[in-house]
């Protein structure tokens, strides 16, 4: 596909007047043909003040994707209903699972989708949830659920299905966007709860190509060890990646550590950044 990737949500902003950041990840896809399409729509906080500042017509989307069942991802999907109409919404089937973040202290915290699937439905979505790797459009790709196959990608810590921390929560629904472009492929992440490498190797086997111009996005390269961190980086420079447009949940330290380690190829995708393949 052609076309262009604007960043709509994050927890920074760029230089573009009267947007706001949140925690949070969305970006909107515009195709050069075919309708745009919406991977993550943030907490709810600013996706649609940020999309009119940037004059992007939402209701013009007819299918929305959400990388994982995270509030920071998935809760502005009541005000992008009610405001923009109905949609398609594509995902994993645990996307409704119950979530919590049990700190050390035990204090629990809801980190879930905040509206019931029941009352999505009401508002005008219409889930389709699968585990498989699928083409959404013409030259778009969902992941499907990414093998964790790497010994040094080891997820989360603290992450659990209830507040007693007794289940803990693998976050098997982490899905990333693959774009096939004239540049090469271009993954877009909303976490990557699955793993940065673990991610790239899923897609290099499913599409059966390694060309990756761009990755945008979060990289929770944040949340990580140093020898996760180290790996990773090892892994970027072997597979050659033109852009590394991280963001969200990369964290400050891993982006300057990315930064420094890869001064021309890396970007920070903050609100407003775009992108054209």
């Amino acid at each position: 596909m052609k076309g262009r990737i604007t960043i709509l949500c994050e927890n920074s902003v760029g230089p573009l007047s009267g947007t706001l950041g949140e925690h949070g990840f969305s970006a909107l896809i515009e195709p050069t043909e075919g309708d745009p399409l919406l991977f993550d729509t943030g907490q709810g906080l600013t996706l649609l003040h940020n999309a009119g500042r940037m004059n992007k017509d939402l209701s013009l989307v007819k299918q929305v994707v959400i990388s994982h069942g995270h509030y920071d991802h998935s809760g502005g999907l009541v005000p992008l209903l009610e405001q923009c109409g109905a949609k398609q919404v594509l995902g994993h089937p645990s996307l409704f699972r119950s979530r919590y973040r049990v700190k050390d202290t035990g204090e629990c915290y809801p980190i879930a989708i905040p509206a019931s699937r029941e009352e999505l439905e009401q508002r005008g979505a219409a889930f389709d949830l699968s585990k498989e790797f699928r083409a959404v459009a013409p030259g778009i790709f969902l992941t499907g659920e990414v093998p964790r196959v790497t010994d040094f990608e080891t997820g989360d810590q603290g992450l659990y299905c209830d507040c007693s921390g007794q289940e803990p929560d693998s976050t098997p629904d982490d899905q990333s966007l693959v774009l096939e472009t004239e540049k090469g492929l271009v993954l877009i992440m909303g976490c990557c709860h699955a793993g940065f490498v673990n991610t790239v190797e899923h897609v290099a086997y499913m599409t059966g190509r390694r060309d990756i111009y761009a990755v945008v996005g979060g990289t929770h390269l944040g949340f990580c060890s140093q020898q996760q961190l180290a790996m990773t980086i090892a892994a970027v420079r072997t597979i050659g990646i033109k852009k590394l447009a991280a963001s969200h949940c990369t964290g400050f330290a891993a982006s300057a550590r990315l930064s420094r380690e890869f001064p021309k190829e890396f970007q920070v995708a903050m609100v407003g950044y775009t992108l054209e393949v």
